[in-house]
């Protein structure tokens, strides 16, 4: 099968996010400029940068009470920082949850019984038993093409790591929880089996 973009594929449903799968999840914690928190995952994000740490954040359509974007890209504009919280498959129930349309006055930490620390370098909230978490500081947005498509650059500025994810040896290691990952449609997968490859050297 082929189909260009233009002309669009005449399947039952859009195969491009199942294509580009598995994408990790950014289990995104703000808050507004009144302090009220806000809780939402977002499954176009990745790491783009080690020295110094960088990610990137799509948000893409908006909210009906919103006039543009959606709670959590608001925030992010609002306050200049948010945390990434890195999901485990123990909470895919809570996270997707969390994906509801709730208004934006809602706190879905509250809401959801979700429990929450701040962060420490940012005035942010984070999920307390998330495996790891980063928190951000806002580098620049980026109009993509397309109506209410947005692009976040963030720089990492401190990561949280729950201690029973590192090893003896200090490293961190995702067999311990099984990271949460987007497939496309409905589905969800998560990383329980890790293989080692060894760059060749020429």
């Amino acid at each position: 099968m082929f189909y260009s973009i233009a002309q669009g594929h005449g399947l039952p449903h859009d195969p491009f996010a199942a294509i580009v799968s598995p994408r990790p999840v950014a289990w995104i914690s703000s808050r507004d400029a009144q302090g009220r928190h806000n809780l939402a995952p977002y499954s176009f994000f990745t790491a783009v940068a080690y020295a110094p740490p960088q990610i990137v954040v799509s948000s893409v359509g908006r909210k009906a009470d919103r006039a543009e974007g959606k709670d959590s890209f608001d925030n992010i504009r609002q306050t200049g920082v948010f945390c990434v919280n890195i999901a485990g498959v123990a909470d895919a129930a809570r996270l997707n949850a969390s994906s509801a349309p709730y208004p934006r006055e809602t706190d879905e930490f509250q809401a959801l019984g979700i429990p929450v620390a701040p962060c420490r370098l940012i005035d942010c909230p984070r999920v307390a038993d998330a495996p790891a978490a980063l928190e951000c500081r806002l580098g620049r947005i980026v109009d993509l093409e397309g109506s209410d498509n947005r692009l976040v650059i963030a720089e990492v500025l401190a990561v949280h790591l729950r201690d029973d994810c590192l090893t003896g040896e200090g490293r961190f290691d995702v067999t311990r929880y099984a990271p949460l990952a987007r497939l496309g449609y409905l589905d969800f997968g998560a990383v329980e089996e890790v293989f080692e490859l060894r760059r060749p050297r020429l």
